[in-house]
């Protein structure tokens, strides 16, 4: 009988950002770690010291590239880093750069709540969190397609509307539930694909 191999997916969120510290909605706009985000990102690189990662995933933004790259100063054996949109953040479209605050003031709380976290309505000209999840579905299928080809553990410096699809394929998740995820900044998930 054949042992069945075990290979690991480390999934986490980018360290804090100004955005996220000043409440803007920020999406696909490019904004940079805070000192704290820094100190997030080598929180998670700590925690993940100790394990063994080959392949890291990031997106073109340098929030994802700026959080990976403190994980990876552990990480000599990690020769492959591949850039994959598919998972970056949602996005706000004309929400984009503007404050929840203004946005409530100018709008109200309603509109803000149906916005922010509803499942099928997206912003105006952006996404829904189902449009999001339709793309991180196909990258968690590639995703484990190549872990089980070529038999390496990964890390994923992800954005916190792409994890929340992502948690709930992996943990069963309910919409309901996965909507009311609050993914933190300083740890990770961890998950096993069996081969």
């Amino acid at each position: 009988m054949v042992k069945e191999e075990e290979y690991k997916i480390y999934l986490f969120r980018h360290g804090q950002t100004y955005h996220n510290r000043d409440g803007i909605f920020s999406g696909w706009l490019d904004t940079k770690l805070t000192k704290k985000g820094i100190e997030d990102a080598k929180i998670i690189a700590i925690r993940l010291k100790d394990k063994k990662i080959e392949v890291a995933f990031q997106t073109r933004l340098s929030r994802s590239k700026d959080t990976l790259r403190y994980i990876l100063k552990y990480h000599p054996e990690c020769k492959k880093i591949i850039t994959d949109d598919r998972m970056i953040e949602r996005s706000y479209g004309k929400l984009s750069g503007i404050s929840h605050y203004n946005f409530i003031v100018k709008n109200s709380p309603k509109s803000y709540d149906i916005y922010h976290r509803s499942y099928n309505i997206p912003p105006p000209k952006g996404e829904s969190i189902k449009q999001v999840e339709k793309r991180v579905l196909l990258f968690i299928k590639d995703l484990i397609r190549f872990i089980k080809q070529n038999k390496v553990n990964v890390a994923i410096s992800a954005h916190g509307n792409s994890m929340r699809p992502f948690r709930r394929y992996f943990e069963k998740l309910t919409i309901k539930q996965m909507l009311q995820l609050e993914n933190p900044y300083d740890n990770y998930f961890e998950y096993n694909i069996k081969i």
